[in-house]
């Protein structure tokens, strides 16, 4: 059974969006691998905290995002 899991920020997604990446994600792993394995594949989004990722020893949040992506 493959997991697929993804790391976003808390609140970073709407629930639409979360169904849509879900979706799409099962999708391009079933064209790369086997359309057997479609309702086999599990996709995790996982929420983190404000502050609780990092990169280049600097901890972000979610307006760091929106501030890279324009969103903000």
């Amino acid at each position: 059974m493959p997991l697929i899991q993804v790391k976003v920020f808390k609140d970073e997604l709407r629930a639409d969006q979360s169904k849509e990446l879900i979706s799409k994600i099962t999708t391009a792993f079933t064209e790369v691998t086997s359309e057997k394995l479609r309702d086999l594949t599990w996709v995790i989004i996982e929420e983190v905290k404000d502050g609780q990722w990092g990169v280049g020893g600097n901890a972000l949040g979610l307006d760091n995002v929106k501030e890279i992506t324009g969103d903000g």
